[in-house]
Order: C-alpha cells, then sequence, then structure tokens
C-alpha cells in the first residue's frame, strides 16, 4: 500500500487531501467532477476500514455507496465493490493495467472488492468507465 493520510485525530479537507495527492489532484478533481456531474452524488471526507486506509471521500447516490477514494502521495485510489455482471459490461473496452486491477480483486460474492489506484490520465478514463458500469448496472 502507497502513503496515505493516517493522522485519525486530525481530519483534512478535502483540499487538503487533494494537496496531499501532488500532481495527481487535477486527476481526482477531473473525477470528483465526473462523478457529481454525471450522477448527482453525495461527497463525504470520513476515516473508513481501519487505521490502514486513512483519510478518504465516499461517494454517494441516493444513499447508495459508489466508491470511497483515498488520498495517496502522488496518486489516489478508488476502493468499491464491483459485480462481474457489471464489469463483463465494458471490459473489452479497459486499458491492460484495468484488466489486471479486475483480476487481482479480492473475491466477493460473484464478483469482487477493486481498489484502483490512480496516476495518470488513461487511469482515469478506465476507472470512469468501470464506475459508470457500477452504477448502472444495478
Amino acid at each position: 500500500m502507497h502513503e496515505r493520510m493516517l493522522d485519525k485525530q486530525n481530519e483534512p479537507s478535502f483540499e487538503d487531501m487533494l494537496a496531499f495527492c501532488g500532481e495527481s489532484a487535477a486527476l481526482w478533481q477531473a473525477l470528483d467532477q465526473w462523478i457529481s456531474d454525471t450522477f448527482q452524488t453525495d461527497r463525504l471526507v470520513r476515516f473508513p476500514y481501519g487505521n490502514d486506509y486513512g483519510w478518504g471521500a465516499k461517494y454517494s447516490r441516493k444513499k447508495k455507496h459508489i466508491c470511497d477514494v483515498f488520498a495517496e502521495r502522488g496518486a489516489f485510489a478508488a476502493l468499491f465493490q464491483m459485480s462481474a455482471k457489471a464489469i463483463n459490461t465494458i471490459y473489452d473496452q479497459l486499458g491492460t493495467h484495468a484488466r489486471q486491477v479486475w483480476e487481482e480483486k479480492s473475491p466477493c460474492a460473484s464478483g469482487g472488492w477493486i481498489e484502483f489506484r490512480v496516476t495518470d490520465a488513461q487511469q482515469l478514463e478506465d476507472l470512469k468507465k468501470i464506475i459508470g458500469a457500477k452504477v448502472c448496472t444495478r
């Protein structure tokens, strides 16, 4: 796991988390804008899943969890559950990195938990495809 914001006692603002991401902040801002515009989401800064995950932003739509995005040094990582049914609708459109992330998922029910680290624009575009399939295949 990469360096994250792990000080549970000091809640960062969303802007603090973006700054922590360094050059990847613009990518997270693009995701934040896209997910908000596309799905009319709510964003909540929180410290979920225990001490190893750190501070992140929960994105939800009508109280349905879409994903958590965690600030990392030089990147950000989205964590979410994905069904095989949903990923199969877009799998052939994904790049090598995204396919590898899916193949290395933590199995759960008919799919699994994905932790998708984003460091470049192509990865961001694949993440948007995956999230779109997740939300639209419920």
